[in-house]
């Protein structure tokens, strides 16, 4: 049987009543539900909430200006920071959108549908969409995307580690009859194994729609169904998104309010961005970080705050001796005080980390205890693996919290005992070979499952695997877990899992760090993202 938002996912009704019972927090139950295809408003009705009210109203018209990284734009499945993907949701937009409660919200489809065991996802296309170029928004776009996702041929593309239940054995497209065109408005997809990550992936920010035939740089050919066009482009400095008076928006009255976005690029530093503030140069942020959050305060500019899994992961790549020693790679780890990278790193904004990867804030995080930090046993086992002597080389990108954490995390390293220098990138250089350093810090976003950041990140021979990490027992279970739709039965395997990542030392990873954004007061749809998503179509000036 196929469950809807009219005909509730009897998992959804077991969710609530866990809320009821004090054992699932609001949020969970609220990004669990709507996955299963129960709108926002029935997953409130089903634990007796109401929504929250609306946002304050807003002008028509105007022009906003964000300070936010102006990067170099690339084919959608390839995006790999949410910095490229905001500036391109003015005319690419996606099938499903995740939210700052933790809801998924149909945008270009109007419903879906799951089965019991989550092997089969109806989609319901919104009727009425177009694209800028005039033409119907139809189930053939729908399905010559979700099979280029499918394509880990396709150099860069993260979208395809997460497609593993539509592939075809050779990994590079969906398998014959696992994308199924019912008719012009839906699609159905009939998966190998169950998976309950395939809403939350086609709602994360390399899932952009572009039209079928299309692949390549959007800004070259901007056919897209939202309400903008970008008019100004230039990496390092500035984009610039124009209302779109020559295609007629689907939503058009109810969103997209502003005449003209304005994403000013002001490098790292974050006394810049107070600067340009104090100057009247931008009205919003993409973040504000550590000390400046207190500035801004102090400044009367406005704060929100979102519960998130953001963090900053200090990893060798395996690939590279002696990193291939699984004691080299437990020494670093052995050698490390999170606490401390958490204070100085983040000003303690955050909480510390135990190495794994996997959140408080995850439904199926299992609590294994936290990481260990004893550099009398990190001596000795580098000694063991006759490595005492070697010179590494720890390199992180340039600005107000990457750098202050991975430079206390070398510190802490030469107290250890170990002969650790620093390099230090400017931002457009760091980001050019992030994947395939030695030893090096990322910053890795929120995802609102813990099985999705294991598959995006540490699965064998997947596209962002900086840690160069492969281990037959990890897939298989990462996959066994990504099947089971329950968190606590998906808890059990979740602590084999963790534990391989903390036995191997695949990672440093000091904190989970709260994420922080201001704005001038006079803006509307400005409250950060878990994932640092900007819906250009939520913003406005206050009326």
């Amino acid at each position: 049987m196929m469950y809807s938002a009219r005909n509730v996912h009897p998992a959804a009704r077991a969710y609530a009543q866990e809320v009821a019972d004090g054992t699932l927090s609001r949020r969970e139950f609220l990004s669990r539900a709507t996955a299963l295809g129960v709108s926002a408003a029935g997953a409130y009705a089903l634990i007796g909430v109401s929504p929250a009210h609306a946002q304050a109203q807003m002008q028509q018209g105007g022009e906003l200006r964000i300070q936010q990284d102006v990067r170099a734009l690339k084919d959608p499945p390839t995006f790999d920071w949410p910095q490229v993907a905001n500036i391109c949701r003015g005319w690419l937009e996606y099938l499903v959108q995740y939210n700052r409660d933790g809801t998924f919200e149909g945008r270009l489809l109007d419903s879906w549908e799951v089965n019991e065991d989550a092997t089969v996802y109806v989609l319901n296309l919104r009727p009425g969409v177009m694209w800028n170029d005039g033409t119907a928004f139809t189930a053939e776009d729908v399905a010559y995307n979700v099979n280029r996702w499918c394509d880990g041929s396709m150099e860069g593309n993260s979208m395809a580690s997460r497609m593993g239940a539509l592939q075809n054995e050779e990994g590079t497209a969906a398998r014959d009859g696992a994308i199924e065109i019912v008719d012009d408005l839906t699609v159905r997809l009939n998966l190998s194994r169950p998976d309950i990550t395939i809403l939350p992936t086609i709602s994360d920010y390399p899932s952009a729609i572009v039209q079928a035939g299309f692949s390549g740089n959007p800004a070259d050919n901007q056919i897209g169904t939202g309400p903008y066009r970008m008019v100004e482009y230039e990496v390092g400095v500035r984009a610039v998104l124009e209302k779109n008076s020559d295609h007629t928006w689907w939503d058009e009255g109810n969103a997209a309010a502003l005449d003209r976005i304005v994403f000013i690029d002001l490098g790292t530093d974050q006394a810049a961005h107070v600067a340009a503030a104090e100057a009247g140069e931008v009205d919003m942020l993409y973040e504000t970080l550590g000390d400046f959050v207190d500035v801004f305060d102090a400044i009367g500019w406005t704060k929100s705050e979102a519960v998130s899994a953001q963090t900053c992961v200090i990893r060798t790549n395996q690939n590279n001796p002696p990193y291939d020693d699984v004691r080299v790679r437990r020494a670093l780890a052995l050698g490390v005080n999170h606490q401390v990278l958490l204070d100085l790193g983040v000003n303690g904004l955050g909480t510390v980390a135990e190495n794994h990867h996997v959140c408080p804030v995850h439904p199926e995080y299992a609590d294994i205890g936290p990481a260990v930090y004893d550099p009398e046993a990190a001596r000795a086992l580098m000694e063991e693996a006759g490595q005492m002597d070697y010179e590494h080389e720890l390199i992180s990108i340039d600005d107000s919290w990457r750098r202050p954490t991975t430079d206390a995390c070398a510190a802490q390293l030469r107290d250890t005992g170990f002969t650790v220098n620093r390099t230090i990138y400017p931002g457009n250089t760091f980001w050019n070979d992030w994947t395939n350093y030695p030893f090096s810090s990322t910053d890795w976003g929120h995802r609102p499952l813990g099985v999705q950041n294991l598959t995006l990140a540490y699965k064998s021979g997947v596209a962002w695997n900086e840690t160069g990490f492969a281990n037959e027992e990890f897939d298989r279970l990462l996959e066994e877990a990504s099947a089971i739709a329950d968190a606590d039965a998906r808890r059990v395997l979740m602590a084999d899992i963790q534990q391989i990542m903390i036995d191997e030392g695949v990672i440093i990873q000091p904190y989970w760090r709260s994420i922080f954004r201001h704005h001038n007061g006079e803006v509307v749809g400005a409250e950060t993202h878990p994932i640092f998503e900007i819906h250009v179509h939520k913003l406005g000036l206050a009326a």
